[in-house]
């Protein structure tokens, strides 16, 4: 597994960017890291977006890419990438994103007086599907936390899986949330610290299933674990993987029957529409999940919404009939 650190390395050195670019690239880098603090996972897909803008740029004029490039870039261009990323057949998600990306990159060139380009604003955003969070049953989600278990072999690595999957729909972490917990992170009371993206910490509540689950993990972990090191390790001693625990859903998935949106971040839209279901608010749900806007939070009232009809349609006798 690559370092997070030599992965971005990789990445910046990567850019088709000559010597006048690549340092901006490499400011930018620098200041998500240490003033925005952004999530490895995020700031690797922040570059990724910029690789990707800059290797078209290089085979759209036939050359690296430098400051002027930057700086001249129009409308037509950035037209071009986007339909070119269409053609590769990358999402209207995925292409958002990008932009966004690229649009935070001039931003930052902008605030450093570096260069400005109107154009990148002036081009229009992709316009994105909209959908709703794809939570399990509760039955489903029990189902998992049951079941994970039995995919190992080894009994301190079952209680390792079991103790994860608890966590993700007890407390409704991310998966990058629960896999960078140090040892020190352990619950011990009734509530945790979580680092959530951009390094925002917030406390949630721990039910004691869940805090057993870990117990469980920590007596059966044949490894020492030292209390500034990760929580979760794979069976070599070092902090696992995600995706570990995708591959271990992915086969529980079709053991159970369950649909191929039940992924570990699914844990997470489970345990926010259950608690909403059960008569949660949408502010302390927000806050519980870390959510910086509560319309992030509110996409949840949109699923409940729908279970709420779909058992309409199913029990009401006038359901899905004119009625006269």
């Amino acid at each position: 597994m690559v370092a997070a650190g030599e992965l971005i390395e990789r990445l910046l050195a990567s850019l088709a960017a000559d010597d006048t670019a690549a340092p901006l690239a490499r400011d930018w880098a620098r200041n998500l890291t240490s003033e925005r603090r952004l999530a490895v996972n995020t700031l690797t897909s922040y570059l990724r977006d910029l690789q990707d803008f800059f290797a078209f740029l290089q085979g759209h004029q036939g050359g690296p890419v430098g400051k002027d490039t930057l700086a001249g870039l129009g409308v037509p261009e950035l037209r071009a990438w986007l339909s070119a990323r269409r053609r590769k057949g990358l999402s209207s998600r995925s292409t958002a994103r990008a932009l966004s990306a690229v649009r935070g990159f001039y931003r930052f060139l902008g605030r450093t007086d570096v260069l400005t380009n109107a154009a990148v604003q002036a081009v229009s955003t992709p316009k994105v599907p909209h959908s709703v969070p794809r939570p399990l049953s509760v039955g489903g989600a029990l189902a998992v936390v049951d079941e994970i278990g039995a995919l190992s072999e080894e009994p301190w690595v079952a209680d390792r899986d079991t103790a994860i999957v608890t966590l993700l729909y007890g407390c409704g972490l991310r998966i990058s949330e629960a896999l960078t917990l140090l040892r020190r992170d352990a619950p011990e009371g009734e509530s945790m610290v979580v680092r959530g993206k951009g390094g925002k910490q917030r406390l949630v509540p721990v039910l004691p299933a869940v805090r057993d689950a870990i117990r469980a993990y920590l007596a059966a972990c044949p490894h020492v674990l030292a209390p500034d090191g990760p929580l979760f390790i794979g069976v070599r001693g070092k902090q696992l993987n995600p995706g570990i625990v995708q591959q271990r859903i992915r086969v529980l998935r079709g053991a159970l029957g369950l649909p191929d949106s039940a992924t570990p971040h699914a844990l997470r839209h489970s345990f926010a529409t259950h608690l909403l279901a059960s008569g949660g608010d949408l502010r302390t749900i927000q806050e519980l999940l870390g959510h910086a806007s509560l319309s992030t939070t509110q996409h949840y009232t949109e699923v409940d919404t729908a279970r709420l009809l779909s058992i309409y349609d199913a029990a009401h006798p006038r359901a899905g009939r004119d009625t006269p």
